[in-house]
């Protein structure tokens, strides 16, 4: 019976009823030890009852650095329904938990993408809707604070996604106290459970120590609980009637001494098992009494504890502490050396395997060189399961090696898999711990890697651009000798020689440098690709085409000379034949494109490369494609398209923790809504981007160009020239001016400061995009320079401006574009009193605005024509405008034959919420089954 949580029971029960319902939710209890949230996860799993399937798990502390450990436990009883998940997510699933290719080689670096954490976390969620499919499951864990972070990153993106299955997902975690407070942002409903009541406390008071208790010791142990139920039924056992207990210390730590006081009385060989069970972090029966067994203890010991309720074995014959402090404070009392003996006697009852390296590294108290390469072969397979831990791995594999060297390698491979893992501050403590030991010119050019890589993400980028330049100089430097090295990932084999190494791994840092570059300036920019260009590259190095590539399509738009710029397929084959890894190699190349306006080769290649990156499962490039790909949709006047394109991508960035990218397809986002008219969506999607960076970022957003556009363009639309002006004035003029968006933010300037009688604002502006649109060389650039001339030019030059420049437009695609010089041109018509001449363009405006629901737009057209004497027709409804992004997606895959399984699988859902969808859609079209798809789309 659970006293004064009524307020609780009623939100799990919410939670429950919505899964009744085939509605899917999440709900984390937060709270300081022993305040009930495991009381009130037992009582769900009664309330939920046989009208539910439950799953179950647990965080552990001593498997916080086992990657998927948790995960591994909560589907354990899933795992026989695997087939049922698309390819690449069971593979990544079956890797994650060792059912997969678990092989490591030493002296590999970690492989970040070779088990796509993402798609580990889709195969979490298509497992929970496939265990849902018969009746509601309810899935409870425990102890997130000690969840291992691969898992929990794969039931939160899980839960981010949840919709439709009738999934109740219910967490645990603790707030304050003990070795592991937990404060991360899940993202999830959180409820705070809070201290009982006085009434209701003294009831569990009374209850476990019965009516008879003194008034004085009662009001004593009542002060002392706070509230507390855990303490409330565990302090008078260990205080008995009249002692005190530890006043004054933490209520969690005063909780361990009274669980110390209860294991004490326990007979020593029952202690010892119970430091066993502990120490194992599964609590498996056939782990645990042979372990036991090797100290001389038998199963016949875990009687006095089963027998005290300390314990219970379940029926899956795992032990179960009563409380997890109880755990804690079993490990705790016990001495160091009696631990390490444990963990070596746990360590020899497991197979080969992490498991039983990592206790045996627990059991280590001086350097092993076998044990140290076991440690290095986990480090190497957590990476290709997508999981974290490898740098715990590699630091301790370093403190375990016996030679100075191969502790300095390690601790390279450390500081870069933190990195990866995203731990900062981690990776640079042991990138400075590396670069102590070793004078290796190459190795403080990985480890200055690592630093960069820290700075970028926290938004230091001339920092970054900085170290990544000195970083790939060093290493260009130490190939003077002629001398061959190995791999990027294998080069820290040799942290004290002077290594060497071939320059396409310069070349992949000046790639990088580049990235940083682009937020620092151009002419940092132009100093990368200065010094990309200078690099020795063999023809059929795989690399070579893209550092051919980059200098051809960036420089002219900087004003600069270079090479001719090849067409970006024969780049991409290029590429290919020397056997670049695809599509992870020509992201860069995809997004070049844009620089100097090849948009069609972009909508091509990002398309190819978008469709080749959701086949192979390398989700973790897709935001970073769909970004390009949907700019170019954008540019051809695909609203529709790009919106669908960035919608996805913006989710899969957020499922990644890819701040870069949830800001750019924010600001992106914010444009397309800036474009039909949607004040709130506009204003929103730019306040998110552009408080979207990184940890301890202080760097503007990454999105902060097409955020700042995206607001102008809404002011522009509205008839705010002044607000547009200031905006566009600033982006086109600032450090970011080199940027795609602010290139393309020009006309729209020309126009706003036009219209505030103030061309002059735009002049230098407008002279750095002709110059660009001659080197872009492309019709609609041109088009788009006309029209800028007319605005600027003297009236009696505006007429052959706009003609040519509407005459251009006819041999381009871009729908939105021409349609706003049409416009610009037919209320210059009318102001001269031509409104004969005028209504034709207007009226063309008006149709192609309406078409794209382009609606200020269309407003502004509406008035213009109306205004020549000609009534304006209404917008036309379109039934196809009240779809949501998704159930435009779906109704469109629908409608090409694909089963709610297929859509499921390529858009990452799970299959009930992809009839959820259609089911929504059916009479906002104004049909009632899947065939009339094919008649409305």
């Amino acid at each position: 019976m659970l006293y004064g949580r009524e307020h609780e029971q009623a939100a799990v029960d919410d939670l429950l009823a919505q899964a009744r319902d085939g509605r899917s939710g999440a709900l984390l209890l937060r709270g300081e030890a022993g305040i009930g949230k495991t009381a009130l996860l037992d009582d769900a799993v009664e309330r939920a009852g046989k009208a539910f399937r439950v799953i179950r798990a647990a965080g552990v502390e001593y498997e916080a650095e086992l990657p998927f450990a948790g995960l591994s436990l909560l589907l354990a009883s899933g795992l026989d329904r695997l087939d049922v998940l698309p390819g690449p997510q069971r593979r990544a699933l079956e890797t994650a938990f060792g059912l997969g290719d678990g092989s490591a080689e030493l002296g590999t670096a970690p492989a970040a993408g070779a088990a796509d954490r993402l798609l580990v976390g889709l195969a979490t969620l298509g497992l929970l809707a496939e265990l849902a499919a018969e009746r509601p499951l309810l899935c409870v864990i425990d102890d997130v604070q000690w969840l291992d972070k691969a898992s929990l990153d794969a039931l939160l993106l899980a839960a981010r996604r949840l919709q439709a299955e009738g999934v109740a997902l219910l967490l645990a975690a603790r707030t304050e106290g003990g070795a592991a407070p937990f404060d991360r942002r899940l993202g999830l409903p959180e409820l705070r459970v809070a201290a009982l009541a006085d009434a209701d406390a003294t009831r569990v008071l009374t209850e476990r120590a019965g009516p008879d208790l003194p008034a004085a010791v009662r009001d004593r142990l009542l002060a002392e609980a706070a509230g507390n139920p855990l303490a409330l039924t565990e302090l008078p056992v260990a205080s008995g009637p009249q002692a005190h207990t530890a006043a004054g210390l933490p209520l969690t730590s005063r909780l361990l001494i009274a669980f110390h006081g209860q294991v004490t009385g326990l007979p020593p060989a029952t202690q010892t098992l119970l430091l066993v069970a502990a120490a194992e972090e599964s609590g498996e029966l056939d782990v645990v009494l042979p372990a036991a067994a090797a100290l001389g203890i038998g199963a016949e010991h875990l009687t006095p504890a089963e027998e005290t309720g300390l314990v219970t074995v379940a029926p899956d014959r795992r032990i179960a502490f009563r409380h997890p402090l109880l755990r804690s404070a079993i490990l705790q009392r016990s001495p160091h050396h009696q631990r390490l003996t444990v963990h070596r006697t746990i360590a020899e009852a497991l197979p080969e395997g992490d498991r039983r390296t990592w206790h045996l590294a627990l059991a280590a108290t001086a350097p092993d060189a076998a044990l140290a390469d076991a440690l290095e072969r986990t480090a190497v397979r957590t990476g290709r399961r997508g999981g974290h831990g490898g740098a715990a791995a590699y630091e301790r594999a370093a403190r375990l090696t016996p030679d100075r060297d191969g502790a300095t390698r390690r601790l390279v491979l450390a500081a870069e898999a933190a990195t990866e893992e995203g731990e900062l501050t981690r990776a640079e403590a042991l990138a400075d711990e590396a670069a102590a030991r070793t004078d290796s010119p190459f190795a403080h050019a990985l480890l200055d890697h690592v630093r960069a890589t820290a700075h970028f993400w926290r938004g230091s980028y001339p920092t970054a651009y900085r170290l990544l330049l000195d970083a790939a100089l060093a290493v260009d430097h130490s190939t003077a000798d002629g001398t061959a090295g190995g791999a990027a990932d294998g080069a820290a084999d040799d942290t004290e020689g002077g290594a060497a190494i071939e320059p396409a791994h310069a070349a992949r840092m000046l790639f990088q440098a580049f990235h940083a570059a682009w937020y620092a300036g151009e002419e940092p920019v132009a100093d990368v690709l200065d010094r990309l260009a200078a690099l020795p590259l063999a023809a059929d190095d795989p690399v070579a085409p893209l550092a051919r590539y980059l200098p051809a399509a960036v420089l002219p738009a900087l004003g600069r000379p270079a090479a001719a710029l090849p067409a970006a397929r024969e780049a991409v084959e290029a590429a290919r034949r020397a056997g670049a890894e695809s599509p992870a190699d020509l992201v860069q190349l995809c997004g070049a494109t844009l620089i100097l306006g090849r948009d069609e080769e972009t909508v091509d290649l990002g398309g190819e490369l978008v469709a080749e990156a959701r086949a192979k499962g390398a989700l973790g490039v897709m935001p970073t494609l769909q970004f390009f790909l949907a700019e170019a949709e954008l540019f051809h006047g695909r609203h529709a398209d790009a919106e669908l394109t960035a919608t996805e991508a913006l989710a899969l960035a957020q499922d990644t923790g890819q701040h870069q990218w949830v800001s750019q397809l924010s600001a992106l986002l914010a444009y397309l809504a800036a474009l039909d008219g949607r004040t709130d969506r506009c204003t929103d999607l730019a306040a998110t981007s552009l408080a979207t960076t990184g940890p301890q970022t202080a760097a503007p957003a990454a999105g902060h160009p097409w955020a700042q556009w995206a607001l102008a363009l809404h002011d522009l639309g509205q008839g705010r020239a002044a607000g547009a002006a200031d905006r566009l004035h600033a982006l086109t003029t600032g450090p970011h001016r080199h940027h795609v968006s602010a290139t393309r933010a020009v006309p729209d300037l020309v126009e706003a400061a036009v219209r505030l009688g103030t061309p002059d604002r735009a002049a230098e502006p407008y002279e750095r995009f002709a110059r660009w649109t001659a080197a872009a060389d492309r019709p609609w650039a041109e088009a788009l320079r006309l029209r800028c001339q007319a605005l600027l030019g003297p009236d009696e030059l505006a007429e052959p401006a706009y003609l040519a420049a509407l005459d251009l437009h006819a041999t381009a695609h871009r729908p939105f574009e021409h349609a706003r010089t049409a416009l610009l041109y037919g209320e210059w018509l009318r102001r001269t009193r031509r409104r004969t001449d005028a209504r034709p363009h207007l009226t063309a405006a008006l149709e192609t605005f309406d078409r794209l629901a382009a609606h200020p737009w269309s407003t502004r057209a509406r008035t213009e024509l109306s205004a020549t004497g000609t009534p304006a027709p209404q917008a036309p409804l379109t039934p196809l405008n009240s779809l949501t992004p998704q159930e435009l997606q779906i109704a469109r895959l629908a409608a090409q034959g694909l089963t709610n399984r297929d859509i499921a699988a390529q858009l990452f859902l799970s299959p009930r919420t992809v009839a959820h969808h259609l089911y929504k859609a059916y009479p906002k079209l104004g049909i009632t089954s899947r065939t009339a798809l094919l008649t409305v789309l």
